[in-house]
C-alpha cells in the first residue's frame, strides 16, 4: 500500500472535526499507528498567547510518569565531585573542556545537556551550536544546576522539555504507540496539566484553544477541551 493510500485508510478512522475525550483519543490514536516502527505519540496544543511577549513565551520541562519509550543520551558539563555524581546517576557523557572541544568540532550525538553553574562561562562558547538544536543548558529549565545527579535521573526517567513556537503552538512526545492505553493517558494528562499551570497572568482570553493527538505518521485526533482540562493525572 502506498503512503498516500495508507494514510487515507487510517484517516477514515478519524471523523473530521469530531472531538473525543482524552481517553477515547488515546484509544483511537493507538489504532492509527501502522508504520513498521514503533511510532511516537505526540500531543499538540494551540495556545492563545503572544510568544513575542517575554512573559508569554511559554517554556518549561515536565517529568512524564512513564517516560517516552526512548533512550535519552545525557551529556553533563562538570568537574571533580560533580563529574563523579553525574556518572553515578547514569549520564552518558561527562566532562568539561574535552567535551566542549569535541562539540566545537561538530559532534552533537546526544539528546540532552546539563551543566554546573561554574561551567557555564565556557559552555557559553557553544551557544551557536547547541542553541540552534535546543540543547543549551538553561537555568529556567533546571539544567544549569549543582544537583546534577537528580536532574540526570529525571531526564533518563522521562523528563521532557517544551517550548511554544512563533505561532503559539506546543508539541511534545508522550510515549510510543506500543504503550498501554493507561500509560499514554497518564503521560498526556501530566503534560497538559503542566502547560495549564504555566499559564501567564497576562493572558486574559482563552488560553488553550485546541488539543490534538497524533502518531508520527498518523492523522491528528481532536480532543474535547473541557474533558482534557478536567482530566487530572494521578
Amino acid at each position: 500500500m502506498s503512503p498516500g493510500k495508507r494514510y487515507r485508510s487510517i484517516s477514515e478512522k478519524v471523523e473530521k472535526n469530531k472531538r473525543l475525550s482524552l481517553a477515547e483519543a488515546v484509544r483511537l490514536v493507538k489504532t492509527t499507528a501502522k508504520a513498521k516502527f514503533d511510532e511516537t505519540v505526540e500531543v499538540a496544543m494551540r495556545l492563545g498567547v503572544d510568544p513575542k511577549q517575554s512573559d508569554q513565551n511559554i517554556r518549561g520541562a515536565v517529568s512524564l510518569p512513564h517516560g517516552i519509550g526512548k533512550k535519552i543520551r545525557v551529556l553533563v558539563f562538570a568537574k571533580g565531585e560533580k563529574e563523579r555524581e553525574a556518572t553515578q546517576a547514569g549520564a552518558d557523557f561527562v566532562g568539561s573542556n574535552d567535551l566542549i572541544e569535541k562539540i566545537q568540532k561538530g559532534w552533537t550525538d546526544f539528546d540532552a545537556t546539563v551543566a554546573t553553574p561554574d561551567m557555564m562561562k565556557d559552555v557559553g562558547k557553544l551557544g551557536k551550536i547547541l542553541g540552534i538544536k535546543g540543547l543549551m543548558p538553561n537555568p529556567k529549565l533546571g539544567t544549569v544546576t549543582f544537583d546534577v545527579g537528580k536532574v540526570v535521573k529525571e531526564i533518563k526517567a522521562g523528563r521532557i522539555e517544551y517550548r511554544v513556537d512563533k505561532g503559539g503552538n506546543l508539541h511534545a512526545p508522550v510515549g510510543k504507540a506500543s504503550f498501554e492505553e493507561g500509560k499514554l493517558l497518564e503521560n498526556a494528562q501530566s503534560f497538559i496539566a503542566e502547560v495549564v499551570k504555566a499559564k501567564p497572568s497576562s493572558v486574559k482570553g482563552q488560553y488553550i484553544k485546541s488539543i490534538t493527538l497524533s502518531t508520527t505518521m498518523g492523522p491528528g485526533i481532536r480532543v474535547e477541551l473541557v474533558d482534557a482540562l478536567a482530566s487530572k493525572a494521578e
